[in-house]
């Protein structure tokens, strides 16, 4: 979980038990247990997967009970963890991607999340088939006509309460909250509702990473038992819930979920991160009318005043026939304002550093400068535009491939304002690295194909980027 989420919550005593100890299935046991699990994976129509902080320590993220985890070490008075990437930087894990594999086969039905990093969303699972009840660090969202607003930066609040910024439809305009839970906050029911009833309606319940202790979501997965389903736990430390499972496994989620998928004979998506900025140039003649004085500006798709966070300085040169002299725009915002002769032409380079977390160092963006030329605005297919992206990065292993996919422009004052895209991480997971000599099986394990027709996805919540 997020430091700062942690320090941001109010203070109670008693956070329950802490410091637990872990334990570990011999690799002979485990090995059993992997493949009891893959056998009700397969056999599943309605699987159901409730997540909890240790599926996201391999992700650099400390968990709360665990011997090393956050309220652990602050009961014993020890230092805090240090997490190993920005908590906005952090990626998905191999098991956040793998269940992303499995709902896109149609094999997983519904996520439920108690964490707030926001990791499952990042990775791919579509926003309908998730319920996040303790909120998401970088989601914002309008109480007055429900629309979310999922965000690249680690939003400054917690406890529902009203950030800074507005919603941006035009009709309502309201204050957004952000909507991490505080103590004494009450689970949202409207993701309540809907984990109640995937719950209900599943004959698998699989727990991965959770020590089952908060009410009322612990209680979540036996709800499942009435209509005859099961549950899988899968957890380091003994839960409160371990009775009522059919099974259990201690053992590393990655590993454990890594043999599953070999076992099913299905490969882990790669994880693909595509950021988004704009440019803004602004430019406006001089009084004699024989120059242009212009601005560029490098910001958040999230707003003039939001942080810029995947960008950590801008290098700002020209082409080879202008005698500019460069700038480095080191902090933000990043602006640069500059006076030209009215009749040239040039173009304005932009060599983007990135921050720690990002998987490439920098790139280059292009914006050619003509105050006489008119330039014509465009919206590209976002989605189809963005899948072209993550095919390059995914075919040439690497990440620093950009594109353009909006541009507005205003004639008087005359200004353009292009988004941008960007692909800043770029990670496959090969499970045999994971889980040793396990061999995949051609075909499901009673002789059948693993891979389902998707099934319809239901109504689509609006999110907005």
């Amino acid at each position: 979980m997020s430091l700062g989420y942690a320090e941001k919550l109010s203070f109670i005593e008693d956070v329950g038990q802490v410091g637990m100890t872990e334990f570990f299935d011999s690799a002979h046991v485990l090995q059993d247990k992997i493949e009891q699990l893959a056998k009700l994976i397969e056999k599943s129509r309605h699987l159901v997967v409730f997540t909890g902080a240790g599926i996201s320590t391999s992700c650099g993220i400390p968990d709360f009970r665990g011997p090393k985890g956050i309220w652990t070490l602050q009961r014993e008075g020890k230092p805090l963890p240090e997490a190993s990437l920005p908590f906005h930087r952090a990626m998905p894990s191999m098991t956040h991607m793998a269940l992303v594999g499995l709902e896109k086969a149609g094999i997983l039905k519904f996520v439920i999340s108690q964490n707030v990093d926001g990791l499952h969303l990042r990775s791919g699972i579509p926003r309908e088939k998730l319920a996040e009840l303790h909120g998401n660090s970088f989601m914002e969202t309008c109480p007055s006509c429900g629309a979310e607003y999922y965000r690249d930066f680690e939003l400054e609040t917690i406890g529902l309460k009203e950030t800074s910024r507005r919603c941006s439809d035009e009709k309502c305009g309201a204050k957004l909250r952000d909507t991490v839970l505080d103590w004494e906050d009450a689970l949202p029911p409207k993701e309540m509702n809907l984990a109640e009833k995937h719950c209900r309606m599943g004959d698998l319940v699989l727990c991965l990473g959770t020590s089952l202790q908060i009410t009322p979501a612990c209680n979540l997965p036996l709800k499942s038992l009435r209509g005859g389903g099961k549950i899988v736990i899968v957890n380091l430390q003994k839960t409160p819930k371990d009775k009522k499972a059919s099974l259990v496994i201690h053992g590393f989620v990655d590993k454990v979920i890594a043999g599953v998928m070999e076992l099913l004979n299905m490969k882990i998506p790669p994880y693909i991160r595509i950021d988004l900025f704009q440019t803004i140039l602004s430019q406006s003649l001089s009084s004699d009318k024989k120059f242009v004085n212009w601005t560029i500006r490098i910001a958040s798709v999230h707003g003039l005043s939001a942080p810029l966070p995947f960008i950590k300085s801008v290098e700002v040169s020209f082409s080879n026939n202008q005698n500019y002299k460069e700038a480095t725009l080191d902090t933000q915002p990043f602006l640069l304002k500059r006076r030209t002769v009215l009749t040239e032409t040039f173009e304005i380079f932009l060599n983007l550093k990135f921050s720690d977390g990002c998987g490439c160092l920098n790139t280059r963006i292009e914006i050619p400068f003509n105050f006489q030329d008119s330039i014509e605005g465009f919206k590209l297919d976002k989605n189809a535009t963005l899948e072209k992206m993550r095919d390059a990065a995914i075919e040439d292993s690497k990440c620093g491939q950009n594109a353009v996919v909006e541009r507005k422009t205003i004639l008087v004052p005359k200004s353009e304002t292009t988004v941008h895209a960007i692909v800043t991480n770029v990670k496959a997971f090969d499970y045999q690295l994971s889980n040793g000599d396990m061999k995949p099986m051609k075909e499901g394990l009673n002789g059948l194909k693993t891979t389902r027709k998707q099934r319809s996805k239901g109504r689509k919540r609006k999110t907005r980027l």
